[in-house]
């Protein structure tokens, strides 16, 4: 297939969808996940479909690749690549498509990259499918292709596994298998989801550069407003298998049309910091967007004081100077009563060994924790047992942190069980009753059990199990950044209310700028197991004092978009 041009040297579209229909078919029949779906694609044009979970972005995204997942079928419309219509393509003529001409970089690259293959293997297993070399070429193209993706010292990379490989190196990895073909178009199926905010930036610069470089049109998918608004031209807003809006990045941010749209942009925390931010540099008091306006009921009493803390680890096999690990490096903050800090850095930076440390699940190797004045390392374990009844938790993974063999009423009552407290059976069932109303649940949803909810209410079910104590401090470890945006925004909110109404302190672990800038009062930034800054939250972002610091802010997606640089090939 080759891609024609009009008359006036226009080309014509690389993709077109009209009316496309996807479903899925189940016990009770077909369900439909994508309903008359449109979208046309040009040559070298980015695109990103935004939506949350169940969207049907992905789904769009698997249809035109031809790999939908299961029982998914394509069941009306039209698939036009090059003026072609694919969508009744066999598996065989699928796969001639593939690689050279419709490439993927998929979400999850421990999942999609096999775990007992090398990493070069696996790149020339790729170019020799798509036959880009063969014979003895194929070593050197595919370290060729490893450098071309960014990745440093690649022929020695290439004898490494995935699991040697850090999060950025793997979706690296995956961009260069993507692109090794030189495809007509690019699919990312939220290539950076899982990465840190810097390293997100470095990557997603990196496939700008080489797209553009090659000519390949990009199909961005993703639930961050922010992000496909600087990543891409166009916008195309998805919402319960339909299209809801359609249009230019800038165009869409500014001025949302559809009211679906209208709740992302207001969601979405990299817009808000944003939108923070120049009221900041404007001088606009705009503290109604930020979650924690609560200024003058903050107290400066502390209630947990970190003292020079520092963490070794031992590595396994190690000698000589490599055997240990500074995991934290002589750290010291202080959390006050009623407020939250944030603790952020990128994964490594030490900041979730800190929480542990905090939370007594590790002993630190120097340095202490002080809870109210009294140091936790002279508790003895009954004492220490009772002081985890004020110090709870909220893990990343609402999922692997409740027992998917109990009710959400057990998951929430154990805790009391434990602690030998909450009156008789009855009075534990009113204060869980009273916990699901606190977290805007229905009170139904006790006799449910954890798969039967979804992400966001899962993460709620966590958050009412740990104030089933009356704790006095929330450790928040990456609490929402496995959330979709909207279900993000309204978990925020529920800790910001709850932080009122029974004076929580919060310390909030993340990597995520964004949501910092909305809830944070204060702000220790950690790099290599360092605080490298710390301070009120507004002076970070005003004036930050470091470079690494800097980064951080700088790499939260959408502020450029915001300020007016508008769309994927002016970033």
């Amino acid at each position: 297939m080759t891609t024609k041009t009009t008359i006036n040297e226009q080309p014509e579209p690389l993709l077109e969808l009209v009316d496309l229909e996807v479903a899925f078919k189940s016990s009770t029949g077909m369900v439909p996940a994508v309903r008359k779906a449109n979208l046309t694609i040009y040559p070298g044009q980015s695109i990103a479909i935004v939506g949350e979970s169940g969207s049907g972005k992905s789904t769009t995204a698997h249809a035109v690749i031809g790999l939908l997942p299961g029982t998914g079928r394509v069941t009306g419309g039209k698939i036009l690549f090059k003026g072609e219509d694919i969508a009744g393509y066999t598996e065989k003529q699928m796969v001639r498509l593939r690689g050279d001409q419709i490439g993927l970089v998929p979400q999850d690259p421990m999942s999609n990259l096999n775990p007992v293959y090398r990493i070069g293997k696996q790149v020339e297993e790729s170019l020799i499918a798509n036959n880009i070399a063969k014979g003895s070429d194929v070593h050197k193209v595919a370290i060729e292709t490893l450098e071309h993706a960014g990745l440093d010292d690649a022929a020695r990379r290439s004898k490494q596994y995935p699991h040697e490989f850090s999060g950025g190196m793997r979706q690296r990895a995956l961009i260069a298998m993507g692109l090794a073909a030189k495809p007509d178009l690019l699919i990312a199926d939220e290539p950076t989801s899982a990465l840190d905010v810097t390293v997100q930036r470095r990557i997603l610069d990196h496939l700008q550069n080489l797209t553009a470089e090659m000519g390949t049109a990009v199909m961005f998918i993703t639930h961050d407003l922010g992000l496909a608004a600087e990543r891409a031209e166009h916008l195309v807003v998805m919402h319960r298998g339909r299209i809801v809006e359609s249009g230019p990045s800038l165009q869409i941010l500014r001025d949302p049309q559809h009211p679906y749209t209208q709740r992302l942009v207001k969601a979405a925390p990299s817009l808000a910091s944003a939108r923070i931010q120049s009221a900041h540099a404007k001088g606009i008091d705009n503290s109604e967007d930020k979650l924690m306006g609560l200024g003058d009921q903050k107290s400066d009493k502390e209630v947990i004081r970190v003292e020079n803390l520092t963490k070794i680890f031992d590595i396994r096999g190690a000698k000589g100077a490599d055997k240990q690990f500074k995991a934290v490096d002589n750290v010291s903050f202080t959390l006050r009563r009623g407020t939250t800090l944030a603790l952020v850095g990128e994964s490594g930076s030490g900041k979730s060994t800190v929480a542990n440390i905090v939370l007594n699940l590790i002993d630190p190797t120097e340095g202490k924790v002080y809870y109210e004045g009294t140091d936790l390392s002279t508790l003895d374990k009954a004492a220490l047992f009772a002081m985890r009844r004020k110090l709870q938790v909220v893990f990343q993974n609402p999922y692997g942190s409740l027992d998917p063999t109990f009710t959400v009423f057990r998951c929430i009552e154990e805790p009391l069980r434990i602690h030998k407290t909450g009156g008789d059976k009855k009075a534990r069932e009113n204060w869980v009753a009273e916990l699901l109303d606190l977290v805007s649940l229905p009170r139904s949803a006790m006799r449910r059990y954890p798969d039967e909810l979804s992400g966001g209410q899962r993460q709620r079910v966590a958050i009412a199990r740990a104030l089933a104590l009356k704790p006095e401090v929330v450790v928040l470890d990456e609490a929402v950044s496995a959330l979709d945006v909207l279900v993000q925004d309204q978990i925020l909110h529920l800790l910001n209310d709850l932080q009122a109404k029974m004076n929580l302190s919060y310390l909030f672990i993340t990597h995520d700028l964004a949501v910092v800038r909305e809830n944070a009062d204060d702000i220790v930034v950690m790099e290599h197991g360092k605080v490298v800054e710390q301070g009120p939250a507004d002076d970070i972002f005003d004036n930050p004092q470091q470079a690494y610091t800097r980064e951080l802010i700088e790499a939260v997606p959408g502020g450029s978009v915001l300020a007016g640089r508008s769309g994927y090939h002016d970033a």
